[in-house]
């Protein structure tokens, strides 16, 4: 999936996680497949009896075992979260017109990763987008989860000089007390995340608005000119 155009701001939800699952699934097969290729010619050349085709044999086997239980939950994982993103990212691009801006799958290197990203009369808030299955108790919530909405809440208010409030969006969950506050992160599902934006109070002009979605572009185009000029580094 690509960005859309040259505008950093235009990529679409879920990005890079969706590009991570299908990059771990073309790297496995392409595993598998060498070395299926590989046992099968080792058979051809020694015989099906000899040791090293047997061996080549378990291999494969031991390998394919591992994926089954490693790879591809991880898979799993992960192409769960990026349907996830993909989900909350369709509700706020709906959302998101007129006087509100919002930016999906913000990478500031070592800043973190902003799932979304919204701006506007109501302020700026960061999204970060769970899509765990079973019920959410916001008592549970692992301090880890919260210290990852805080650090991208510190990247966006360096980046913007404005104030940021954290969000975690539970994008299929039931949560036991949505809209709770915990360590000063609000975590709701995603049925009730536009009727939050839309009730908050007024707190910026159209002006700070349009300033902060442009400081936002212009922190993401100077990432990837750093990052260009890693690669040209490293490829000399």
């Amino acid at each position: 999936m690509r960005a859309l155009g040259t505008d950093p701001t235009r990529r679409t939800a879920g990005q890079y996680a969706r590009a991570t699952v299908q990059r771990i699934r073309l790297r496995t097969l392409v595993a598998l497949g060498a070395l299926a290729v590989a046992t099968a010619a080792l058979g051809r050349i020694f015989g099906l009896h000899d040791p090293r085709f047997i061996a080549a044999e378990i291999g494969l086997l031991v390998i394919m075992f591992l994926i089954s239980h490693f790879v591809l939950p991880d898979v799993h994982r992960r192409d769960r979260g990026a349907s996830g993103e993909e989900h909350v990212g369709a509700l706020l691009d709906s959302f998101c017109e007129g006087d509100w801006r919002v930016i999906h799958d913000v990478t500031l290197s070592r800043r973190g990763n902003v799932d979304h990203l919204v701006i506007g009369p109501a302020g700026v808030f960061t999204i970060e987008t769970k899509s765990h299955a079973g019920p959410v108790r916001v008592s549970r919530v692992h301090g880890a989860t919260l210290e990852q909405a805080h650090a991208q809440r510190r990247a966006i208010e360096g980046v913007t000089g404005l104030k940021v409030e954290p969000l975690i969006v539970y994008s299929r969950a039931w949560v036991d007390r949505p809209l709770a506050v915990r360590k000063g992160t609000r975590l709701l599902p995603a049925r009730m995340l536009l009727r939050y934006l839309d009730q908050r109070p007024i707190r910026l002009s159209e002006e700070q608005v349009e300033t902060a979605r442009a400081q936002v572009a212009q922190a993401l185009l100077d990432e990837q000119t750093r990052l260009a000029r890693d690669r040209r580094y490293l490829t000399r």
